[in-house]
């Protein structure tokens, strides 16, 4: 699974899961600013970086009351 890293690793500005940003094959994390300023090559491994995929949740978030509810009431009709 893609590690969402909360910051860019070279300014450390704050990147939320739906904001945009870069990352290379090892995962390191740049803002848009500085992944223009490095001109798309990671300065670690020196790979290119491409935009991460945004995520709209972290999937360790527990599950809405609604469902966990609804998931309750199938498991204990058996």
């Amino acid at each position: 699974m893609l590690k969402m890293k909360p910051s860019c690793e070279r300014c450390s500005a704050a990147l939320g899961l739906g904001d945009q940003a870069y990352i290379c094959s090892f995962e390191c994390t740049f803002c848009p600013t500085c992944a223009e300023v490095l001109s798309r090559s990671c300065p670690n491994c020196q790979g290119s970086l491409v935009p991460r995929p945004p995520r709209t949740r972290s999937p360790t978030e527990v599950p809405s009351q609604g469902f966990k509810a609804k998931l309750e009431e199938i498991l204990n009709r058996s």
